[in-house]
């Protein structure tokens, strides 16, 4: 059952009161102190929800991602053995790495 605050307009002060989803809002209720009917307003608050992750922001509905489209899995297949070929050079020790694996010696 959810908790709702309700206002006194005359007080100021607020109280948690539960109802059920189906209840109507409280017109009046009786003050905690002295017992006394008092008018009551309904105060909204903010809820407390927090998304987390993706799928949250209107942009990550828009359009489909690359990699469900079937024109760009093909494309996909191509790229991956152009882009072997470049991995496989960086394999071969570079000239500005050999110095640097020297051993150094104590000054």
């Amino acid at each position: 059952m959810p908790i709702y605050v309700y206002k006194f307009t005359d007080t100021g002060e607020t109280i948690e009161v539960h109802q059920a989803f189906t209840d109507d809002a409280l017109i009046e209720y009786p003050h905690p102190s002295d017992g006394a009917v008092r008018p009551v307003k309904k105060v909204f608050q903010p809820v407390g929800v927090t998304f987390k992750g993706g799928g949250f922001y209107k942009t990550d509905s828009r359009g489909g991602s690359s990699s469900t489209t079937p024109s760009t899995s093909t494309t996909a297949a191509s790229d991956t053995s152009s882009t072997a070929t470049p991995a496989a050079t960086p394999a071969t020790p570079s000239p500005s790495v050999a110095p640097s694996s020297a051993p150094s010696t104590p000054a």
